[in-house]
């Protein structure tokens, strides 16, 4: 029986699994960020043999195959430098790369057909079909897109904030939060060339922070409660992210294919042929509290009666199409070297990668 070694790689941590042909995980590791696209590929290189390591509980054994889930898959990454490095840990094959995006659809399903909808710090959605990625949507980064993602919700938090400070917007309760989280004091009465001081040191601090860390704002809106603004926020993210599901799924397209019966690069697919697919939410946003995921299924229904803004999705599609969450990619990565590697991953061998990871994990 083979070995095999799966990892998924994420931008500040990354989770190693060893496991055999019939899916039974036997090695779990962690270590630091092993994403090369935004630690740079020393650093990256490094965090990934130390998880592959620890999974291996630092004794070298035959492994067969090595498969590395990550974002940026299709870049031309040196995958023999990966070898050589994992060959000091047993490796007699090859190193795979995949997508992060595979990854995280597979940690919910066997099945080699579906949608998958991830909002951490970034958003994306995916189709997948026949175990490749069809089609794929945002994802694109905080300056031309990320709707409904941890940035933007962190960005609106901070632009509800300036508005409100100066008369803009609504009063919120975001504003003692933020002020709070940021160490700013409020006084009303102080202020300075007609502006608050609050609002003044909220200018300067916010822009001392890179885009993406705006995302650290974005518990904010789940801890202002009942709060008007806050709502109309999650509100407004889980209809970006139901867009860009939709954009994925199939139905009428306005882009480029105007008119025509197409999913995202031109692919025929109506919604009602994902009835009965799985349908994975993964990334903090969703997965956290459950309030954006169920506001995004809530959209998603209110597009098939056409009172929604994007293409029109069947309330039965809507209705039968339960996400099922994940919180990482790591049994994604396990399902996806066996695959890789012929092997039949059907529901009891899923079933096996789960609970025996599951029992490494705790």
């Amino acid at each position: 029986m083979h070995n095999y070694l799966a990892i998924d790689a994420g931008g500040t941590s990354t989770r190693a699994v060893l496991l055999d042909s019939s899916g039974h995980c036997f090695g779990y590791g962690t270590a630091g960020g092993g994403n090369p696209v935004s630690r740079g590929f020393p650093a990256a290189l490094e965090a990934l043999w130390q998880a592959s390591s620890n999974a291996l509980g630092g004794t070298p054994r035959i492994i067969s195959q090595a498969l590395l889930a990550m974002a940026g898959a299709s870049m031309e990454l040196p995958t023999h430098l990966f070898r050589e490095r994992f060959m000091t840990l047993g490796l007699t094959g090859n190193v795979m790369i995949e997508s992060d995006l595979l990854a995280a659809f597979y940690s919910g399903t066997h099945h080699d057909d579906g949608c998958a909808l991830i909002a951490g710090t970034g958003a994306v959605g995916a189709r997948i079909a026949h175990a490749q990625l069809l089609a794929v949507a945002d994802g694109m980064g905080w300056l031309l897109g990320d709707n409904g993602s941890g940035f933007w919700l962190g960005q609106q938090v901070a632009r509800a904030v300036a508005a409100a400070l100066d008369g803009r917007g609504h009063p919120t309760a975001l504003t003692e939060l933020l002020l709070a989280e940021l160490e700013i004091p409020f006084d009303a009465a102080q202020r300075s060339h007609g502006r608050l001081r609050a609002q003044q040191q909220l200018i300067l601090k916010t822009y001392q922070l890179s885009p993406v860390e705006l995302s650290r704002f974005a518990p904010l809106v789940f801890a202002a409660g009942e709060d008007t603004v806050a709502g109309e926020i999650v509100d407004q993210a889980a209809r970006h992210l139901a867009q860009t599901l939709l954009a994925v799924a199939g139905g009428p397209v306005d882009g480029p294919l105007g008119g025509a019966e197409a999913g995202a690069g031109g692919l025929a697919r109506t919604t009602g042929e994902l009835v009965n697919q799985p349908l994975i939410f993964g990334g903090s946003v969703l997965t956290k509290g459950g309030r954006v995921a169920a506001a995004v299924m809530e959209q998603l229904a209110a597009a098939g009666s056409g009172t929604a803004a994007g293409p029109a999705m069947s309330e039965g599609a809507a209705a039968a199409s339960r996400p099922v969450l994940v919180d990482d990619g790591v049994v994604g990565a396990a399902v996806l070297v066996l695959k890789r590697n012929g092997v039949t991953v059907d529901a009891a061998t899923f079933a096996r990668i789960q609970n025996s990871l599951a029992t490494l994990r705790q």
